[in-house]
């Protein structure tokens, strides 16, 4: 070894140069340990994000619901009203439950349709994906 340590730095790349193979698990264990964790954490996030715009949704839904349920009562009141000026009342309100109850059809029907829209987090699968193929190419020979 010279004065300037030039013996030690050849050590130290040739060691590098020279992992065992116990050492490259080694790393790679600590690798995937925080590939995980920053995957959970992105999981997370995305989750908390799309129960925030979830929550604010339903609460303007269930607002204008209520609201709206309250309106169609009253029209539908005045239309019972109405027919009963030409119909007998039983007449009138058998029409008007059957019109209610094709109405609750669509929407309901609009409603299961709107469900199978939600989306699993994306970008969660997408890195857990590439993750696995860098895996995958961190034990190939």
């Amino acid at each position: 070894m010279d004065i300037h340590g030039n013996e030690s730095s050849r050590t130290l790349e040739d060691q590098s140069n020279h992992r065992t193979i116990g050492d490259i698990l080694k790393d790679i264990g600590g690798v995937l340990q925080q590939m995980i964790r920053s995957e959970i954490r992105l999981a997370g996030t995305e989750v908390a994000e799309s129960a925030r715009q979830a929550k604010s949704s339903a609460l303007l839904f269930a607002g204008g619901g209520m609201l709206g349920i309250y309106g169609v009562g009253f029209v539908l009141l005045a239309a019972l009203f109405a027919l009963n000026l030409v119909l007998p009342a039983w007449l009138s309100a058998l029409i008007l439950g059957l019109v209610l109850l094709g109405a609750a059809c669509i929407g309901i029907a609009k409603a299961r349709q709107s469900l199978t829209k939600v989306r699993a987090p994306r970008k969660t699968m997408q890195t857990v994906k590439e993750d696995f193929q860098w895996m995958t190419e961190q034990l190939k020979p």
